[in-house]
């Protein structure tokens, strides 16, 4: 056995992983970080993207609403705040007409200390921070239909004069990266609207999944609804293994998030000839590994890369357990692939949480066997959906890997993305 051959993302640490060489590891490739990250912040909000300096824009507007991600993004809004912040109070908004919105879609609120950690005690002093709520019908109105489902968003966000975006460009197993009009949608949208973009049908959909945009119909409703509710600048970032900026992309909606897109496509995609038997991967780490709710994202970039019938093993912390009651609920009603399926099909029976529990059934579908290392969970919450605990991460690896012979590791979980070369695009393009 060689020495420590892969360290997993594991809550706010790395789990060291001793395997043979013969084991591939799947990371993304190096990526330079802006040397400067607050004056490339600066820049960008001076030089954007296919639109005019933030600060032209808000010459002459009454308010600004800031669209932020929750806590489940590791954005350094530390880093992209202040100049954000500054410019727009340089430019006439004052400070009691900036409204900082948390888009939280249908997670939880982010507030107190969790918050101050988020975006720094001095903003959170000093002005106006928000959460959406997708089920207080009071906080959004309808502005469009699609499919026969209203489209609700946020009223805040509508009222503005300002409408800016921000948040951080990764690979997301539905919406093809995230960032860009994502905020909006699913972001600020209602209980009624997650209908549509959460339903079992567009999650079952072929081309939503991770690194796709073009002919994705949820990253297309998003530039639609994203057309009508307004947006007037984005801020986007890219960072690299150690969570630092690589890339500030801001301006336009779409120009300046598919030019971000682009950058995390190059450096987030591995390419693979074959599917593996084995699969050892994290739950990509802190924050995104606090619930297994989250895991999900995890276990689909495993699935998309591991044989029919094969084998995956997750290292994820949960310290905040399996996630909320309406999640627990579902894997509680359907405790197997084909009864999930078949439930929850119908959309009639839709509930708030049922896309995550979708994308956990269909990998549990797909492998032979999920093993999961968690220090947050325990065997009676795993075993109704067939998941086996381990308290060895070590030893189960160990003997996993004799009878796995062609096996992978993915230390960075759901921020890496295999794909088999048979299936890359001849040009990036047309994967974006």
């Amino acid at each position: 056995m060689a020495d420590e051959h892969a360290r997993l993302l594991y809550g706010r640490e790395r789990l060291g992983l001793n395997l043979p060489p013969s084991v591939g590891v799947l990371e993304m490739t190096n990526i330079p970080i802006v040397p400067d990250a607050e004056r490339a912040v600066a820049k960008a909000l001076e030089a954007p993207i296919e639109c005019e300096p933030l600060g032209d824009l808000a010459c002459g507007r009454r308010n600004a609403c800031i669209v932020i991600s929750d806590i489940t993004r590791p954005v350094p809004n530390r880093i992209i705040l202040p100049s954000i912040l500054k410019t727009l109070e340089m430019s006439g908004i004052a400070r009691d007409d900036i409204t900082i919105l948390i888009a939280t879609g249908m997670h939880r609120p982010n507030e107190g200390n969790e918050l101050e950690s988020m975006v720094g005690p001095e903003i959170v002093a000093d002005y106006r921070i928000v959460n959406h709520y997708c089920r207080k019908p009071d906080s959004y109105r309808r502005i469009a239909e699609i499919d026969g489902a209203p489209i609700e968003i946020n009223s805040a966000y509508l009222d503005a004069d300002l409408k800016i975006l921000t948040g951080l460009i990764e690979p997301h197993f539905y919406a093809g990266y995230s960032g860009g009009c994502k905020s909006i949608l699913p972001g600020l949208s209602s209980f009624e609207t997650m209908r549509l973009m959460h339903s079992y049908k567009m999650i079952d959909h072929p081309r939503v999944t991770n690194c796709v945009l073009d002919g994705n119909p949820f990253h297309e409703y998003g530039l639609r609804i994203a057309d009508v509710a307004g947006v007037d600048f984005i801020v986007n970032v890219v960072i690299d293994r150690q969570r630092q900026i690589a890339g500030v992309y801001a301006g336009h909606h779409d120009a300046a998030h598919r030019a971000g897109c682009a950058k995390v496509y190059e450096h987030a995609i591995v390419r693979l000839n074959q599917p593996a038997d084995l699969v050892i991967t994290s739950g990509g780490g802190h924050p995104l590994d606090a619930t297994f709710y989250q895991i999900s994202k995890a276990l689909i970039c495993a699935k998309n890369i591991v044989r029919n019938g094969g084998t995956i093993v997750v290292a994820c912390e949960c310290k905040e357990g399996l996630g909320n009651a309406e999640f627990c609920g579902i894997l509680d009603s359907a405790r197997s692939p084909q009864v999930f399926f078949k439930r929850y099909s119908e959309p009639d029976n839709f509930v708030i949480d049922q896309w995550c529990a979708q994308s956990i059934f269909q990998a549990l579908d797909h492998a032979g066997q999920v093993y999961v290392y968690s220090v947050g969970l325990n065997q009676q919450e795993l075993e109704k959906t067939g998941i086996i605990k381990i308290d060895d991460l070590q030893a189960t690896v160990d003997d996993l890997l004799k009878v796995n012979p062609q096996a992978v590791v993915v230390p960075d979980g759901p921020y890496v993305v295999g794909m088999f070369e048979q299936l890359l695009p001849r040009k990036l393009t047309s994967i974006l």
